[in-house]
């Protein structure tokens, strides 16, 4: 038997590698195959298709959607996730605690997909009670934005308002000395503000007009009177009310903790209305889950799950950059921001390559997440070439059409796969 260089029989050799020939043919070699065989079938597998389920391709406006989303897949997530774990290792070198913040920012890659899209769907949920994305969302908006305190009120049986673009208007003008109750229903007692007193009728002033904004309802069937402040109701403490004239408001104030609240004389036979800002929906956050956004929500959960993984490579390759080109680039006057993006980022280049590269062949894979995260309403819009051979091939029995992605996906890698192998070939020649 003839020896190789190693001095190993060639023979021999080639026995311990059959059966990884064997396991590769089966289950690799094998089913490539049948799929490009498949590919140009029709959905019975008898009839010859030709480059039919190809066109379908580029026609069908699912697997478009697809394609779309799978460019913007690629273009991003790779890049943020390769960017984000760059500075994640270039900072947690300069910090005492580096090694337990690499740990956290590693630990999502330890989470299944499944888990992780499971963690993402309540994320992300609308409630802001429940998802923890809107939660913050809405925290942040509140902060500037102060929500109204009565969406749901509204005028009650013969009252003295009607409807007004969102508001609601007194039918008659009001008049000097003569105060006005302006009555409202349908706010839960418990929903009321915290400062909202006792409501009292408003006293009479010759010069002005005086009123009060009250919850006109009292518990109990037959219990207080329809049109005037009972002892058990509360007023409307903030509500705004304007003064109208002609269209224009000629003057404007605020209900004070019990409901009662004065208009100078100017407002002396204008309309009162209470403005449909008092009455608006609470912020409810963003639909992050909706046609929209559920694409840039999904990368975001994606960039969560690897940029550790960048970051962990990134930071094996800063390991080996020479400290002296630093210092000698630190000594010749270079700030930290050109020290990095003019010497660590061009001696990094290498390591940054291969973690775009491997995460972009990622990508092109991606199923879990969309398949989890985004719900039935929004997954044609979430759609990728993953989910959707799945759903061509089980959901739509069209296997010839999924067999055709499967292929397209195989093209696309491939260059991709070429362009990493030859760049790894070229530094272990280095």
């Amino acid at each position: 038997m003839r020896q190789s260089v190693t001095g190993t029989r060639k023979t021999v050799a080639a026995l311990f590698l059959l059966p990884s020939l064997v396991l590769l043919g089966a289950l690799v070699v094998y089913p490539i195959g049948y799929s490009v065989v498949r590919s140009f079938y029709d959905q019975s597998g008898d009839g010859f298709a030709g480059v039919d389920n190809y066109k379908a391709l580029f026609t069908d406006a699912g697997i478009r959607t697809a394609l779309k989303n799978n460019v913007i897949w690629v273009v991003f997530a790779p890049t943020v996730a390769t960017a984000l774990g760059l500075i994640f290792a270039v900072l947690t070198e300069r910090v005492r605690w580096g090694t337990a913040f690499k740990l956290v920012v590693f630990m999502p890659m330890a989470i299944s997909m499944l888990a992780a899209g499971i963690i993402f769907r309540l994320v992300y949920d609308q409630d802001p009670d429940k998802g923890v994305a809107n939660a913050v969302w809405v925290g942040v908006h509140d902060t500037f934005v102060q929500a109204s305190a009565f969406p749901k009120a509204h005028p009650g049986r013969d009252s003295p308002l009607k409807a007004d673009d969102g508001g609601f208007l007194t039918e008659a003008p009001v008049r000097a000395g003569e105060p006005v109750a302006l009555p409202l229903v349908g706010v839960a007692p418990d929903q009321l503000p915290d400062d909202a007193k006792k409501a009292v009728p408003a006293a009479a002033d010759p010069g002005k007009i005086t009123g009060t904004t009250w919850q006109d309802f009292t518990r109990g069937k037959g219990v207080g009177t329809l049109g005037a402040p009972d002892p058990t109701e509360l007023g409307y403490a903030g509500m705004r009310i304007e003064a109208v004239k002609d269209g224009r408001v000629v003057a404007s104030t605020t209900a004070a903790d019990d409901g009662t609240f004065s208009l100078p004389s100017k407002a002396d036979g204008a309309r009162l209305r209470l403005p449909a800002s008092n009455f608006k929906e609470p912020y409810n956050g963003l639909d992050w889950l909706g046609p929209s956004l559920v694409t840039p929500a999904i990368i975001g959960s994606y960039i969560w799950m690897w940029a550790g993984f960048a970051m962990v490579l990134i930071a094996a390759g800063l390991a080996g950059v020479p400290r002296e080109l630093l210092e000698a680039a630190r000594v010749d006057g270079a700030n930290e921001w050109q020290v990095f993006r003019r010497v660590t980022v061009p001696l990094l280049a290498p390591v940054l390559a291969v973690v775009t590269v491997t995460l972009m062949i990622n990508v092109l894979k991606v199923f879990d997440l969309v398949f989890i995260i985004a719900p039935g309403s929004s997954q044609d819009d979430a759609n990728v070439l993953a989910l959707e051979l799945y759903r061509k091939g089980f959901s739509e029995n069209q296997p010839g059409v999924a067999s055709a992605i499967a292929v397209f996906l195989l093209l696309l890698v491939i260059p991709v796969m070429w362009f990493n192998v030859r760049r790894l070939r070229r530094e272990v020649r280095r």
